[in-house]
This record gives C-alpha cells, structure tokens and sequence, in this order.
C-alpha cells in the first residue's frame, strides 16, 4: 500500500454518470534503455495472472513493443501515438482499447523514449509526458541506478519539477547493485517524497533478442516469446509491489470522454457488397494497428488475413489487399519462394495499399531477391537508419488518399528503393517526392494510422466495391 502525505494527496474518486472509473498508469523513464518495456510488459503479465483484465497500451508509433503486450495481456496491444491521430483521439482511443473486447480492470501504458522527449521541434508534443496529460494518469517512472546513488532522487526531483502537469506517483529501481545500494537509493526518493514501489537487481534482468530495427517480433519466435513474457511476470511478482501499483493507478480520475467508435469514425459502411479487404500478417507483416481492422470492418469490408510466407493465393474473393510493414528482409528467399502468391499480386486488378514491407514486396527485387514485380522499382538494405515523424500530403488521387490530403506519419527503415518514388508519387514532404502511385496501387514507405485519417478505410471498401 502506498501510505502518506503521497497517498492522502490524489485519493480514489467515483465516476459521474457516463464517466468510467479505469485504473491506469503510465511507465515512463528519464531516457530510452532504462527498462520501460521490460516493467510494463511484467506488469502486465503479472496482473493478468492475478486475475485482473489488462489492456495494453503504447505511446508512440512502435510496432513490436505491443506484440509483447499482447502475449502478455491477452488482448491487442494499442498505440496511443498524438502525432498520427491526433492529441483529441488520445483518451477516446484509450478508453476503447480499454473497452475491448471486455472492459479492462486496468491499463498499463508504455511511454516511448525519455518521458518528456517529443516529436522534434514541437517541444513535448507526442512525448510520454503528453500522453499522461492527455489520459490524465499517473507515472511510474523507471529509473536505470547503474553508477548512480543519492543523485537519482536529484533526477526524479527534476524529472518531477519539469512539468508539474505530469503527476510521478513512484519509481520502479531498475538494475540495482546489491541491498546497500537499494537501501541508499530508497533513502535519498524518501527525501524528496516519491514512494520507490519495486527494485530489479542486476542479476535477474530479462532480455528479448534484438536486431537491425529493435526487438525481434512476437510473430516470429512465438514460444520463446511465451517464455520471455512468464519470466518478466516472475520478475516483477518478485521484485515490485504491485498493490502499490494497483493503489497508485487507482487514483486517476475517472474518464469522461466517450470511447472513440470506428463505425462513427468511418461514417458507416460504404455499401452493402461487402468486398473482401485482405490484409498481410505472417511473421514477415507483423506492423499493424489493431484500428486498422476495425476501421474496414466498420466500413463495410469482410477483412480476412493472407501470409505471404504459407499462402498459396490470396483468400477467395478478394477485391482489395493491405500490406503493411514487416522484416521481408529477413524472409526475403521465401517470400520468393512463394511463387503463386507472387505471380497472383503481380496481376491483381484491385486496390491495394501499401506501407514500408509492403513497398518493398511489391518491387521487383529486395537485395537481389525475386519479389512481386508489381511495381518498377528494386530495393536493398544500406546501414542507414531512416527514422522520424512526417508531415505528408497525398501527391495523387489513389484507392486511400485524395490528392491534396493532409497526412501525418512516421518512418522507419534501412532500405532504400531505386527509383525513390514514381512518375505519380504517393506523397510530398520537405519539398520531396515520396512512393508510388500506379493503377490502383498506393506505396510507400510511410507509416500511417487511420485512426487519424479513417477516410482511408472507407476509400478502400469504396475502391474494392467497385
């Protein structure tokens, strides 16, 4: 239990009618590499098995971290990311996802990078400390004590000054040295009044297997997934005191604001052919908003999964393909190996989309490796990372986007396609031509979010339908 001056300063509410009284808190850090995945996805996992319903959330853009979420949950992982959707969409998605398929007991939000880093040159905006303003919870601050003793507290003090809008309830002690250094970091918090709710000792760290983009997706190694996620919860059972936590996210007033609903979102279906949308998953198409099914069921579409590693042929009757982002780099020979899958997208007269992976898998070739051939382009993997937010407008009328729409996006990648975009680009930014647009196909190597532009979905089910 969290006692004190601390307690006795936000106590529980109860929720006006219409209101919702959720449990949630967000794990925030002072910088990347702290352990904020490691925490939020052990408390997720150890909730879970206290019998509690979790939902997982995730702020920023980052596709892998709620793949974690969601073996540990049992639910989709959700971004909450105000740069793609909009800072207005924030607790309406929030308290959807929370929703969904049950409501939750509680949500547990994982921040993205340092807690008040935002997108560049916009201050805090789309920060950790943003979201928590935003969905109005408290935040559990991991802290990395490596080489560190009484000056973390002058850190957290200062992390907690910084924004007095951002409400830090406690600190979680991550790679701690021994008891004594855990005893003295627990003293110098104690001064500045934040509760230390758990402390993770060095010798006990759980780590997931990374590469060239991050973590190594659930989708690809699915049991020693499982077995990553039950050694976070045994980590956290043991190490943070979760009543503490349950306390500490019980405190966030209640949510006012409705539940964002993709039916409204979309305006309702756009017919009643109901066009087969298929959408690629498989391990090599694991970067997906779970809004993104939702948005074309709402808008009509019966949405069916296609991998292109196993599937012969797209599903029975498909009038429109999705293809997001992935590692078709890593599968490269057997996607190519995929012969009719290929040859059936090299040919397919409907409308498809296509974002990062999918741009490459629909190229000619990937790092000399036979793809789609569907559009003229070849790419291969340099060792440049391309990263960051943009602020994009559609180039060319296609089957998601008019000419002229506003467009907020991100991305992320290491392969470069020559050409770099077509005689028809999808998109402008910078002063740029970016994709490609031709017949009905949109790419490119942007990664958006129709939550924040569900014009997309239903364009989609219009193009298909026709």
């Amino acid at each position: 239990m969290v006692t004190g001056a601390w307690a006795l300063a936000r106590p529980a509410v109860t929720a006006p009618a219409g209101a919702w009284a959720l449990a949630r808190v967000v794990v925030g850090a002072p910088a990347s590499g702290h352990g904020k995945t490691t925490v939020a996805t052990g408390l997720l996992a150890a909730l879970r098995r206290r019998g509690l319903t979790v939902s997982p959330h995730k702020v920023g853009p980052d596709y892998i971290d709620p793949g974690y979420h969601a073996l540990a949950a049992g639910r989709p992982g959700r971004n909450l990311d105000p740069w793609l959707v909009g800072a207005e969409r924030i607790a309406p998605l929030l308290r959807h996802g929370a929703s969904v398929p049950t409501p939750a007991d509680i949500a547990v939000v994982e921040g993205v990078m340092g807690l008040h880093d935002g997108a560049v040159g916009r201050g805090a905006y789309a920060s950790t400390a943003h979201v928590a303003r935003l969905v109005e919870a408290p935040v559990l601050l991991v802290l990395d004590t490596t080489a560190q003793g009484r000056s973390a507290a002058a850190l957290v003090l200062g992390m907690r000054a910084f924004d007095p809008g951002v409400r830090i309830g406690g600190v979680i002690l991550n790679r701690v040295g021994s008891p004594r250094h855990e005893t003295l970091l627990r003293d110098a918090l104690a001064e500045v009044g934040v509760p230390v709710l758990g402390a993770v000792t060095r010798a006990v760290e759980v780590a997931a297997p990374s590469r060239h983009l991050g973590l190594v997706p659930v989708a690809e190694r699915a049991p020693e997934s499982l077995a990553v996620v039950a050694a976070l919860a045994d980590l956290v059972e043991s190490t943070v005191d979760l009543d503490a936590v349950l306390d500490l996210a019980r405190t966030a007033p209640p949510l006012t604001v409705p539940a964002w609903d993709p039916a409204v979102a979309v305006g309702g279906p756009a017919g009643t052919a109901r066009p087969v949308v298929a959408v690629a998953g498989g391990p090599a198409f694991t970067f997906s908003y779970a809004e993104t099914t939702e948005l074309l069921t709402a808008a009509g579409a019966e949405v069916v999964t296609v991998d292109p590693l196993r599937d012969p042929a797209l599903p029975a009757g498909t009038r429109a393909v999705v293809v997001g982002g992935g590692f078709p780099e890593v599968h490269a020979d057997a996607l190519a190996a995929n012969i009719g899958l290929r040859a059936e997208l090299a040919g397919f007269d409907g409308p498809v989309v296509a974002e990062c992976a999918g741009l490459l898998y629909l190229g000619r070739a990937l790092d000399g490796v036979p793809m789609c051939g569907r559009l003229d382009h070849t790419a291969r993997m340099t060792g440049r990372l391309t990263l960051g937010y943009r602020d994009a407008v559609a180039a060319s009328d296609s089957p998601a986007h008019r000419s002229g729409d506003p467009v907020r996006g991100h991305e992320f990648h290491r392969t470069v396609t020559d050409p770099g975009h077509g005689d028809r680009p999808a998109w402008r930014w910078d002063g740029a031509a970016h994709g490609f647009v031709t017949g009905r196909v949109h790419a490119s190597y942007l990664h958006t979010h129709w939550a924040g532009h569900p014009h997309a979905a239903r364009r989609l089910v219009e193009a298909a339908s026709r």
